[in-house]
């Protein structure tokens, strides 16, 4: 049996030939969440479980438009399972992977039972703030054909939040609120200071088209 190294090469491999990618889940995206799942993880941590899942969550990657989208992390379970058989995973760390990539996904509703399931679901939600955050944001929206902001109110100081079709929405909406559904102590604080660049770079934004930003934004 092959070490870490071997491991995530063969996932690497695996997911490259199977997985269904978007502007922001391919090879690249799986990468990052790997290195903030090193950044969470600790000495009791199942280090192949932990990899396995982190490689393996978006087999199945449905469209965030896609009204069955709430079923892709159950579905990307029960795909990993000939894969991890196939890589030497015993019952239970199959059992154990499984768990962790059903569960990461906020919308399959399964309640995250193991370190590494939760550390999983905050590796994952990281790479949604931030500078990459700021990236992915632009990139799925551009993609979907969604504005930037509304035009007559960017920042939704008179209306309604509205995600479907503007993208800085989403920000208020979702992503400034993760750091408080962090449910590691060590992702909770990276999620703090990845939210931080969001809103100095909204704020510099809201310079640019000038419009202000309201107070509220920065205290979500």
């Amino acid at each position: 049996m092959g070490g870490l190294a071997d491991l995530r090469a063969r996932l690497r491999a695996v997911v490259l030939r199977r997985m269904q990618t978007d502007p922001a889940h391919d090879l690249a995206h799986l990468n990052r969440v790997w290195v903030n799942a090193q950044a969470i993880a600790d000495e009791h941590t199942n280090q192949r479980v932990l990899l396995a899942a982190c490689y393996l969550h978006d087999l199945i990657n449905l469209p965030k438009d896609d009204p069955e989208r709430h079923l892709a992390s159950k579905q990307s379970a029960a795909e990993s399972e000939p894969i991890l058989a196939e890589v030497g995973f015993s019952t239970t760390e199959i059992h154990a992977t499984q768990h962790a990539i059903a569960a990461h996904s906020f919308s399959a509703n399964i309640p995250p039972e193991t370190p590494e399931a939760r550390i999983l679901r905050d590796a994952d939600r990281l790479d949604a703030l931030g500078a990459i955050g700021i990236a992915r944001t632009f990139s799925v929206s551009g993609a979907l054909g969604r504005a930037l902001y509304d035009t007559t109110d960017p920042f939704g100081a008179s209306r309604p939040m509205d995600d479907l079709h503007f993208s800085i929405d989403h920000w208020k909406v979702k992503l400034l609120r993760l750091p408080n559904e962090m449910l590691t102590e060590k992702g909770r604080a990276l999620a703090q200071e990845r939210a931080a660049r969001m809103v100095r770079f909204l704020k510099d934004l809201s310079d640019e088209i000038d419009a202000p930003l309201p107070p509220d934004w920065a205290n979500l």
